[in-house]
């Protein structure tokens, strides 16, 4: 490879950073429509409880649009960190509407999903057509793509240093890797400018205090190995009901709607507060409150059905929330703060399922203060450790 001279490395910097705006500018106003919208929908379908008996309904159309209209979109999240890692052909441009719309309709009716991966989606699809129309090269698509993921995760929930990490973080080894970092860098920043200029207010957080005494810490890590294994079980749980709706159904048309009574009957046996994004559980938990033992696993449960069966979303607030309610559930037993041990549990457990430990731990200190940056990064690194390979970003087969 030719080596460039000042000049030559200081105009592809400043290219990588003029891509990284343009990335995060569409990441920033797609966060903000999506997350003004969420809010909306959520409200109504908390004023209006009888709109859960319509998830099997939407179940059927989001099962109809990803066998009918999706192709190669239905990838969601596999897609776009394939185009990075190879680059060959541009993200469909149908995958932004359909996804936001689809997500919208999910938490309408009550399905258990998050809003990671829709903003992900979201931002990949049209960071690619900007590059498409840029007519940028196989290397800057794969750095726009990267920096989209950074915009995507730092502007909808808030965090700019982390989302500028993840984007980094899920990218996983591949030449370029740390050239990355820079387009990746800019883009959430502007993300999460863009969303706050726009008007979005982002839940505060209140600071958690640090922790006295080497022994208490060493106590974290070791519910960092149940978040870990908690990870594990998401991944598994979502991957089994996969399985199981790929035997039954040969097209994915009718996997949501069995996927939709299945939730409602996980609904009249448990109670409605596992269903959308549970943030009230979220909540209580970094709050200080105390959670049963099983609040985690039926969050589990409830997301598996959901997002297993199709329905489209993220999976990242419901990992909040697991890891949120199980660390307020082992605070006790373990003599730990419980607001201190729902924080830790709640970007632990994330971080493992996505093997993004280092985005995770700055994200805790982000929302939470720089006062428990030690009980942050080694429950994420000890969940990182125990959780193995499995991941919420593995790459599916193309077809199927």
């Amino acid at each position: 490879m030719r080596r460039l001279g000042p000049l030559g490395s200081a105009l592809g910097i400043g290219r990588w950073i003029l891509l990284g705006a343009v990335s995060g500018a569409l990441a920033g106003v797609a966060s903000f429509i999506f997350l003004e919208g969420l809010s909306l929908v959520t409200d109504a379908r908390v004023g209006n409880e009888w709109l859960v008996l319509g998830l099997p309904v939407a179940g059927l159309g989001i099962g109809l649009a990803n066998h009918r209209l999706a192709g190669r979109a239905s990838r969601g999240n596999a897609l776009l960190l394939a185009e990075i890692h190879t680059p060959s052909a541009w993200v469909p441009r149908r995958m932004a509407p359909m996804v936001l719309i689809g997500t919208w309709v999910t938490h309408l009716f009550g399905g258990s999903a998050g809003r990671e991966g829709t903003a992900l989606q979201m931002s990949g699809s049209l960071s690619d057509l900007a590059g498409r129309v840029l007519k940028i090269n196989a290397e800057d698509r794969s750095m726009m793509l990267t920096a989209a993921l950074g915009g995507a995760f730092g502007s909808v929930f808030g965090v700019p240093f982390a989302g500028a990490i993840f984007g980094f973080e899920v990218r996983s080894p591949t030449p370029g890797r740390f050239r990355a970092l820079v387009p990746t860098c800019t883009a959430s920043i502007v993300g999460d400018a863009v969303v706050r200029v726009l008007g979005h207010e982002h839940a505060l957080r209140a600071r958690i205090s640090s922790l006295d005494g080497t022994w208490r810490n060493l106590l974290v890590a070791l519910a960092g190995i149940a978040f870990g294994l908690a990870a594990v079980a998401f991944v598994e749980a979502v991957a089994l009901v996969r399985r199981a709706m790929a035997r039954l159904f040969d097209t994915p048309t009718w996997r949501p709607v069995l996927g939709a009574f299945g939730v409602l009957g996980l609904a009249a046996l448990f109670g409605d507060e596992y269903l959308g994004l549970s943030l009230p559980l979220l909540d209580s938990a970094v709050s200080g409150d105390t959670a049963g033992w099983w609040v985690w696993a039926l969050k589990i449960v409830f997301t598996a059905v959901t997002i297993g069966s199709g329905f489209p979303g993220g999976e990242v607030t419901p990992l909040f929330v697991i890891g949120a309610t199980l660390g307020a559930a082992l605070a006790g037993p373990l003599g730990l703060p419980v607001a201190l041990l729902a924080a830790v549990g709640m970007v632990s457990v994330f971080g493992a399922a996505a093997k993004t430990p280092i985005a995770c731990a700055v994200m805790g200190v982000e929302l939470f203060g720089a006062g428990t940056v030690l009980p942050f990064a080694m429950g994420c690194v000890i969940a990182f450790a125990v959780s193995g390979n499995r991941t919420i970003y593995e790459l599916p087969p193309k077809d199927g």
